[in-house]
């Protein structure tokens, strides 16, 4: 089994080290689950977020996501994806590390 890297993005900044680190870990067989919450949210409007998509398990905090004003499709989401802290909370659980942006 793979061993499992968690992140959570609470800020809008940081988009590129994001993307970086879950092409590295992806590539080194590692299995990135992240988490987008608060301002992170936001990040999803960026063209380079679709750089994401097929590297990285990703769900975001629905309540944040509708609290912005944000609406409509994100590249890579599903309904199942829009979720709650709840998400955060297993992802943290079940990640041999957890990083935080």
């Amino acid at each position: 089994m793979a061993e499992i890297l968690g992140l959570l993005v609470s800020s809008d900044k940081h988009l590129d080290y994001v993307i970086n680190l879950t092409h590295a870990a992806h590539d080194k067989g590692k299995e990135v689950e992240i988490f987008f919450t608060g301002k992170g949210v936001l990040l999803t409007q960026s063209p380079d977020f679709a750089k994401l998509v097929g590297k990285a398990k990703m769900s975001l905090c629905d309540v944040s996501f509708r609290a912005l004003g944000l609406e409509g499709d994100v590249p890579g989401f599903g309904f199942k994806d829009f979720a709650t802290q709840a998400k955060n909370a297993e992802i943290i659980k079940n990640s041999d590390r957890y990083l935080v942006f």
